[in-house]
């Protein structure tokens, strides 16, 4: 698939069917996260796969939409700021590194047929504590993954020219 196509046709879906992943196209998906861009090529992240029923169900109590966690897949993107590059002036780069991967997953499971939805209104308590994410490691996103139950809405998005400025503010 052209990328240009691709990047027109992911969008967030919010319907999945019960059918599995298969290992293979997982794979491929989840490097496609592996080999994203860090600062630095500090990679300071982690991806926990939850594919298991019985887990996939105590995900309701960390965010309360039926099909985010009624879809086959979940995958939780995982930071370490103490292992990420950080600017001079205090800025880390941990949430941005693992934007970048999960944005690389998002984009190869598009490619692979596959829908996601990137979820950030979680309960990150809560769910560190469903997935024992040890102490000093934040969940930054996450998304569901699965083949699309239902047909996504529209593509609509601002124009260019509301978003770009040319050399200055």
């Amino acid at each position: 698939m052209d990328f240009q196509e691709l990047i027109r046709i992911r969008r967030s879906i919010r319907a999945y069917r019960p059918t599995a992943v298969p290992d293979d196209v997982l794979q491929r998906v989840l490097d496609a996260g592996r080999v994203a861009p860090t600062a630095c090529n500090l990679q300071p992240f982690q991806l926990v796969v939850v594919s298991d029923p019985e887990m996939r169900a105590k995900f309701k109590a960390v965010f309360c939409r039926d099909w985010f966690w009624q879809a086959p897949v979940i995958i939780a993107g995982c930071v370490e700021p103490a292992n990420a590059w950080e600017r001079s002036d205090g800025f880390n780069a941990a949430e941005l590194d693992i934007a970048i991967v999960m944005d690389h997953i998002i984009l190869a499971a598009t490619e692979e047929g596959l829908g996601t939805c990137w979820v950030c209104a979680f309960d990150e308590p809560k769910a560190k504590e469903v997935l024992g994410v040890p102490a000093g490691v934040r969940i930054v996103a996450m998304t569901p993954l699965g083949y699309p139950a239902a047909e996504p809405g529209p593509f609509m998005r601002k124009a260019l020219r509301e978003l770009v400025r040319k050399n200055h503010w």
